[in-house]
């Protein structure tokens, strides 16, 4: 479980031109008392194609962080040009909003962020040196992609099982020891009736004619039963694994990013405001 969930983002100047800074309010919870600061980072990426043209437009240390709901602003830089390859700068890109807890990143927020000339002459004929003054940046603030990680916190208790988990206590427990030891037990008596039918008929002409498909049907149906309870503890295996996998990537729709929104508003009151240097 993370100590610190992200509640939301809120994008305040959006859109804005391209060579504005970027501005956040957002809004986290923490559930238990932190020892060190949490840092924020914001990253532009300059290029679809290569990361060396990425950019940390700017990082900001937040604590100490008291339990609760807590918000602050976070403001960025705009990313430096001489950085950007010119066919790259309008278009559309992404920038990445992530935090991290003594170097340990738990949540990243990534929006499309889509740049392109206000005017439609300069939209329809693009120059080959961007005229920045023109190009304004619109990020898509309604459909973030949110990624969780799991990591340790200040405890050991805290740190995310391996995955997938070790279990070596597993193979040394018989599965009738947790379910099906009755069926065992019927199939054991079935098995030594059939060796002593067996052992009648034996004297007996014509029993393999009379004792043979029966026993056949016997095997196939105990064969049978024993396969569906391997799939069914396969099954059950996979689900508890899916359970304790790591986090999945997850993307807010219009409702959940409202919801989120308002969560924070509701509990303003019970929030405590933290210092950010």
């Amino acid at each position: 479980m993370s100590v610190v969930s992200l509640l939301g983002v809120e994008v305040k100047n959006n859109p804005a031109p391209f060579d504005a800074p970027y501005e956040f309010e957002i809004t986290f919870e923490c559930l238990e008392q932190l020892q060190k600061d949490v840092e924020w980072k914001l990253t532009y990426v300059g290029s679809a194609t290569s990361n060396e043209y990425d950019q940390e437009l700017d990082t900001v240390l937040v604590g100490p962080v008291p339990m609760g709901v807590n918000k602050f602003s976070f403001r960025a830089d705009p990313p430096d040009l001489s950085r950007i390859p010119n066919s790259e700068i309008i278009g559309v890109t992404v920038i990445l909003l992530s935090c991290s807890y003594q170097d340990r990143e738990f949540v990243r927020v990534g929006y499309y962020v889509n740049n392109e000339y206000t005017e439609e002459a300069l939209a329809s004929e693009p120059p080959a040196k961007p005229v920045i003054e023109k190009v304004q940046r619109t990020i898509l603030a309604e459909k973030p992609r949110v990624t969780r990680f799991a990591i340790k916190w200040d405890s050991e208790e805290s740190a995310p099982a391996e995955f997938p988990p070790e279990q070596p206590e597993a193979d040394l427990v018989a599965d009738g020891d947790q379910y099906g030891i009755e069926e065992e037990e019927e199939e054991e008596e079935e098995e030594g009736e059939g060796a002593a039918v067996e052992g009648e008929d034996a004297a007996m002409a014509g029993a393999d004619d009379t004792a043979g498909p029966a026993n056949d049907e016997d095997a196939e149906s105990e064969a049978g039963s024993e396969e569906i309870d391997i799939e069914e503890s396969e099954d059950d295996d996979d689900e508890e694994e899916g359970e304790e996998g790591g986090d999945d990537d997850m993307e807010m729709d219009e409702g959940g990013g409202e919801k989120q929104a308002q969560q924070p508003a509701a509990q303003q009151q019970q929030g405590t405001d933290v210092m950010v240097h």
